[in-house]
């Protein structure tokens, strides 16, 4: 089957990974002639974070609104329900490829006897993440319907039945990252970087606790944790607990990733749950040695232990200090891992990623 029009749903198209890859994806396809759809519940006036191609025709259906009861929780999704389901036969689509749990679920039962295929895409490792009992009966229910669930490890195919499994496959994340092996200016002290959402899964308070293990001996090196969310104000309050407000940075969120990346030295990642962490993919692409917790999926898939980066045991921070102060007093080795770390492009670069998808969407001509 050629998918000549293709139909995106996710919630919103804000600063997080999911959303950074369903641009990349929708911008690729639209940059050969295909007819692109974005649908998110969030309203029309939410600015996409991620730049969004102008041939990418985007609806927002303005659905996401607070529930007071559970009687208007189930209203809101009827609701939304009726209006996704007339929006994406309005787009005509070949196939609709939905993003993140909840929104498949919806996705599947707002197609249900539309005829059109759909592709569900898990963001997430499924066997880590928490949701309502309600959502995850749905999910087992309605994920056979699917005509493919795509998922970004072994480890998250394998929490699925059988009957699941028989239609997954695994897809990385496409990794984009403009100008990756070009030299940049380093920040006037050598910083390790982090990038990503202040709330809890992240485990920034990880790193922060890590990083005063190690500064005292170090006193030349800062730590830079870009973004923001939820839990700032008690980052903050670690932070200055711990003597460390001048050299811990929390510098908000950016629209220069790339930029502040490169001028970093070290990347680290603390996070209790990964799917396929984009920011650690391209901090690597950007030229960046990166230590991380070996979780259960994500960082594992990424960095080749001792060529790129170091995997550490989930959970131990000792181990995890140690890791970081190796790389931060030998400067030597802190180049050769750097120096391999870009070959992430060659693994998850956006031709190589979008040549699996591509296939994949072939593959619906036999499978309906």
């Amino acid at each position: 089957m050629t998918a000549a029009r293709i139909t995106f749903v996710i919630p919103t198209l804000t600063s997080g990974g999911a959303e950074r890859v369903l641009t990349t994806m929708a911008n690729y396809w639209a940059g050969k002639g295909r007819a692109v759809t974005v649908l998110t519940l969030a309203a029309q006036d939410e600015p996409p974070f991620y730049p969004l191609s102008p041939a990418v025709h985007r609806v927002g259906l303005g659905s996401i609104r607070p529930a007071r009861t559970p009687i208007h929780a189930a209203a809101n999704n009827a609701s939304r329900l009726s209006g996704l389901r007339r929006a994406i036969k309005t787009s005509q689509p070949d196939v609709v490829i939905s993003f993140l749990d909840q929104t498949n679920v919806l996705t599947l039962l707002a197609t249900r006897s539309l005829r059109v295929p759909v592709v569900v895409s898990e963001h997430t490792d499924p066997g880590l993440a928490q949701r309502h009992p309600v959502w995850d009966r749905l999910r087992t229910t309605l994920y056979p319907r699917a005509d493919f669930v795509v998922v970004l490890s072994e480890s998250s195919k394998s929490f699925f039945s059988p009957r699941i499994r028989a239609k997954t496959r695994i897809i990385p994340n496409p990794v984009q990252v403009d100008c990756a092996r070009t030299p940049v200016a380093k920040s006037a002290r050598p910083q390790i970087v982090a990038l990503g959402r202040f709330g809890p899964e992240k485990g920034f308070d990880r790193l922060i606790a890590a990083f005063s293990r190690i500064a005292a001996d170090l006193p030349d090196w800062d730590l830079a944790i870009w973004g923001d969310g939820v839990l700032r104000p008690e980052l903050t309050a670690q932070r200055d607990r711990l003597g460390l407000t001048d050299r811990v940075l929390l510098p908000g969120r950016t629209t220069t990733p790339h930029a502040e990346l490169r001028k970093a030295s070290i990347y680290a990642l603390t996070s209790y749950r990964e799917g396929f962490p984009m920011a650690l993919a391209e901090a690597m692409a950007c030229g960046l040695p990166a230590v991380a917790f070996d979780l259960p999926s994500g960082p594992r898939d990424i960095i080749r232990d001792g060529i790129d980066g170091v995997l550490v045991p989930n959970g131990d921070m000792p181990a995890f200090a140690e890791a970081l102060a190796s790389l931060m007093k030998d400067c030597a080795r802190r180049r050769a891992t750097a120096a391999r770390a870009p070959d992430v492009l060659d693994r998850f670069g956006v031709e190589h990623v979008m040549a699996i998808w591509d296939d994949l969407l072939g593959e619906l001509t036999t499978t309906r």
